[in-house]
Order: structure tokens, then C-alpha cells, then sequence
């Protein structure tokens, strides 16, 4: 199953409005065919993973309950492995959509094949967390991205910040870039910056996100017409916006403190990301602005630590919402 998860993350970023869904199929102890769900949402990762596969008396492993219906894009997954006639079906997390929701598994056991449910469940819901925030809360899921000095400032007085942080810690910046369907700075971060935006890693240069920017006028820029110069650029009027979006289940917010403390403000990040290099700048540029927290109370159990590594020289973190 950890590999299902780890090629489910193959999708992640490409696959809206359908979950990025990993499967492997086993004979003997041995992987002996894979699939993820492609971009776009099709095929999904069983019928990936079955094409020209013998199933049968094999055990598949997939991170998400079949799918148990049909769509004028393909037949339903429970279907497929139906006919191929696997011994088991291991399953991680089951299908909250209610054209699937239990009926896909039913399916499965009614045709004779042995299910198992929640193997490594919470791992398969994390690395499909866009899809499952999008069912539960009727949003993309929302990922803060903060690079800091140890005291929490992203810049010095004037607005320099080239570079706070070192090679890897940047690289892996792209590489969150690259799994996010959209991508949010604010107003004063294009005016000031003109940031590209894109996925600058060799072999990902086609993974770059939709870029948006968040702000109240979209109509009139001082310094830069986002709409002549760079037509695909979208617009976002506020956070609560994104319940709008159609097509974006991953959302990275990377700039700059005023848009970063308008989604946090909200409530509207599920996970947060923090590259703290190992330098102090004192009086400067703060990552984040007035979230409009009333007292320290209010500030505790909020998130809990998912991960924490070294990237070169700067410490790399990853919060999840714990409330």
C-alpha cells in the first residue's frame, strides 16, 4: 500500500476534479503491474494499473475505494476489477462521494472477491487531501508556504530577500509547486516582484500551477496589467473565493505576508510549510500580518508537526491543521 500512496502522488496537482488515486496489483509476493490516475482524472489508476494485466488470483492494492459508477469518460472501477477477477482487494481509505460511498466495495464482495478496508488509511487520505477537502468542506485544500529567517521576517527593511534560504530548501519549493493545481501570491507581491511562478526543476517543467493573485481590484494595477501582459493569470477577490474554483484541488499560497495572513485569517489553511534558514535579520519584513488573533488562548492546538528534516542548511517543517 505504501507504494500505491507513493504513485498516487504522481497525480497530485493534475488530476481535478477526481482523486489522485495510486494502485498496484501483486502476484506472488511481487508488483507485477501499476497505474495512478493520468492528468485530466483519466483513466483512473485501476484501469491504468489493469491495462494488459492478468489480475486474476492476484491481490490489488489501491488507495481509494473503487469507483462504482459510469461516466461517458469510462466504465466503473469496481466493475473492471470485477471482471479481472483479483483474490483480494486491498483498500486504504473508503470513497466519501455518494455515487460510490460503500457501493464500490459492495460490488466487489458481491462478485465473489475478499475486501480489505484501511490499510494505512490516514496516509492514502493525506496524499489525496484535495479531493477529500473538496468533498468535506467544499474547497481545494489550502497549503501556506512561509520561508523565514529564525525570527520570522522574510526580508530585510527595503524588501531584499534574494536568498533567505539555500538551493534545497528553494528546489523543494518548486517541488510543492509542482503538486498544487493553483497557485496565490498577492497584489503587492506582483507588482512588486513580476514572480513568474512556474516549476523550475528539470523533467517538471510542464507541472507549473495556474497562478492567481489575491485582491480586491482586479480592474487597476499601478505597476503591472496582469490581464494584457500575462492573459492566464486568474483573479482571486478573497479567500473565501476559492469555494468557487472548479478544476483546483490543491492550492499553494506562497506570498506575500498580506495574502498569507488573509487565508490564515480565514481559517482557510489546512497545511502549513515553513523554511527557516539559520540567520537573524531583525527589524524587517514579518512573514505574516494581523490574522486578527484576540489572545494567545485562541493561538494553541491549532496545528500539529507532520514532518520535520533538514534541506542543505535550513530546517523544513510541515504543519497540519490539528482543529
Amino acid at each position: 500500500m505504501a507504494a500505491a500512496i507513493a504513485l498516487s502522488m504522481r497525480g497530485r496537482g493534475r488530476t481535478a476534479p477526481n482523486p489522485n488515486v495510486g494502485c498496484v496489483i501483486v502476484r506472488d509476493g511481487k508488483i507485477v503491474s501499476r497505474g495512478w490516475t493520468r492528468p485530466g482524472g483519466r483513466p483512473h489508476a485501476e484501469a491504468d494499473a489493469l491495462d494488459g494485466a492478468d489480475a486474476a488470483g492476484a491481490d490489488v492494492y489501491v488507495t481509494l475505494e473503487p469507483c462504482a459508477h459510469e461516466s461517458a469518460r469510462g466504465p466503473a472501477c469496481a466493475d473492471l476489477l470485477a471482471a479481472a477477477r483479483p483474490a483480494r482487494v486491498i483498500v486504504a481509505a473508503p470513497d466519501p462521494d455518494p455515487r460510490t460511498d460503500g457501493k464500490g466495495v459492495a460490488r466487489l464482495r458481491a462478485a465473489g472477491i475478499e475486501v480489505v478496508e484501511g490499510v494505512m488509511a490516514d496516509e492514502a487520505r493525506r496524499a489525496m487531501a484535495g479531493f477529500f477537502t473538496r468533498l468535506e468542506k467544499g474547497r481545494p485544500h489550502v497549503t501556506l508556504k512561509l520561508a523565514t529567517s529564525l525570527d520570522g521576517q522574510v526580508a530585510l527593511p527595503d524588501g531584499s530577500s534574494q536568498w533567505i534560504t539555500g538551493p534545497e530548501a528553494r528546489a523543494h519549493g518548486h517541488v510543492e509547486r509542482a503538486l498544487a493545481d493553483m497557485i496565490v501570491v498577492g497584489r503587492a507581491t506582483v507588482e512588486a516582484d513580476h514572480p513568474t511562478l512556474d516549476v523550475r526543476l528539470s523533467g517538471l517543467g510542464n507541472r507549473s500551477p495556474v497562478r492567481a493573485v489575491l485582491t480586491h481590484d482586479w480592474s487597476n494595477f499601478s505597476k503591472l496589467d496582469l490581464r494584457a501582459e500575462q492573459p492566464d493569470w486568474r483573479h482571486l477577490p478573497s479567500p473565501e473565493a476559492i469555494r468557487d474554483l472548479e478544476g483546483i484541488d490543491y492550492l499553494l499560497v506562497e506570498g506575500g505576508a498580506g495574502a498569507a495572513a488573509a487565508f490564515a485569517g480565514a481559517d482557510l489553511v489546512d497545511r502549513l510549510i515553513l523554511y527557516r534558514a539559520p540567520i537573524l535579520i531583525g527589524r524587517g519584513l514579518s512573514a505574516l500580518g494581523d490574522i486578527g488573533l484576540g489572545n494567545l488562548e485562541n493561538a494553541h492546538g491549532r496545528w500539529r508537526l507532520a514532518d520535520s528534516r533538514m534541506l542543505g542548511k535550513d530546517r523544513f517543517e510541515v504543519y497540519e491543521r490539528a482543529s
